[in-house]
């Protein structure tokens, strides 16, 4: 009989992994496995009646409806058929929200929900330099369970997270673990890098990319994106982007199907007395129109303190192409100030 085989792609020793998608291609087999689904009764049981933490059990219970599987085909020119990988529910409009390296260069999407049925879908629009994607599901109102954001900015670490999605295809898998780190930085499809990520030890593996990282009280805090591996497993060090970058891009995504980034064209360490230092000036970008030099250390922008090359990043990712923000910098040991028009992000870094 026909069955699937997994086939997970080769990753260098210690790299740092998409966690998403696993190549599917049909192969002769004399046995399979066996996936049964046990329905369960959607109760709750609240863990804690103080802080309003709710058991794994029932953190799944609350949101397992809203998690779906995603699966792509490619072109018949493409080395791999299919792959798969996981996603959620954003609203009841249809609109499922996963990562740009799941559906990029599909040439079909499917969806398939809790139920087991399964949707034909459309890309509403991507985001490479956040591995953000929105896609739509004309599936009926009865299927569709949107799971609730939290605001990530009020995680902590330490904090007890649970993980839902589809690793090696196997739908509806739940791990849980902590909040390990936050304000991590993970380097994006197109090589730009993805601020404030969240990193934690919840088992996170190839298939489980786009699916929901979730609080204890069952809100999404981020979308599982990449795995720091050895062996190209989980090995505890896994990360999501947070949920207020999410909503962010998935709202203008619905909006206008395409996200522009503010871009200032520069490279920046932390200066050793705060403020962030210019390491590199690009040509032909927003910096060198307004003359800032290699070794200039920004303090301000756009009125606002900066203690540090996170920071200002942060602030120009707030902003919009064609912004005009005043940058103080100091050079020299004096201190100037300057007017810059931000352009739109290039594709990819110069």
């Amino acid at each position: 009989m026909k069955v699937f085989a997994v086939i997970i792609a080769a990753v260098l020793a210690g790299a740092v992994v998409g966690a998403g998608t696993y190549a599917l291609l049909d192969s002769s087999s004399s046995g399979t496995t066996v996936v049964r689904q046990v329905t369960v009764k959607q109760s709750l049981e609240t863990a804690s009646r103080s802080t309003g933490a709710l058991t794994v059990n029932s953190i799944y219970k609350l949101a397992n409806r809203g998690v779906v599987k995603i699966t792509v085909t490619y072109p018949a020119d493409s080395p791999n058929a299919r792959s798969q990988g996981s996603g959620f529910v954003y609203d009841t409009a249809g609109h499922v929200v996963t990562n740009q390296h799941v559906i990029d260069g599909a040439d079909a999407i499917r969806v398939t929900f809790w139920n087991g049925r399964d949707y034909p879908a459309t890309l509403v629009g991507s985001d490479p330099s956040t591995d953000n994607a929105v896609i739509k599901v004309d599936a009926p109102a009865s299927v569709l369970h949107p799971v609730g954001v939290a605001d990530s900015r009020t995680i902590r670490v330490g904090d007890g997270v649970v993980a839902i999605g589809s690793p090696f295809g196997l739908a509806e898998t739940v791990t849980a673990g902590i909040v390990s780190a936050l304000h991590r930085t993970m380097t994006s499809p197109n090589n730009f890098t993805i601020e404030d990520s969240i990193q934690t030890d919840a088992a996170i593996n190839h298939g489980n990319s786009g699916g929901p990282l979730l609080n204890m009280q069952a809100k999404v805090i981020g979308i599982t994106t990449q795995i720091q591996s050895d062996s190209g497993g989980n090995e505890g060090v896994g990360f999501a982007v947070p949920s207020n970058t999410v909503q962010e891009i998935a709202k203008k995504l619905i909006a206008t199907g395409k996200v522009e980034h503010a871009f200032l064209g520069v490279s920046l360490d932390t200066a050793s007395r705060g403020g962030a230092r210019l390491t590199e000036i690009r040509p032909g970008t927003p910096a060198e129109s307004a003359d800032l030099q290699t070794g200039d250390v920004i303090t301000s922008f756009a009125g606002t303190k900066i203690t540090s090359a996170d920071t200002l990043s942060h602030l120009v990712d707030t902003k919009a192409p064609g912004d005009v923000v005043t940058v103080t910098f100091m050079r020299n040991g004096k201190s100037h100030a300057v007017k810059v028009t931000l352009a739109a992000r290039p594709l990819q870094p110069s």
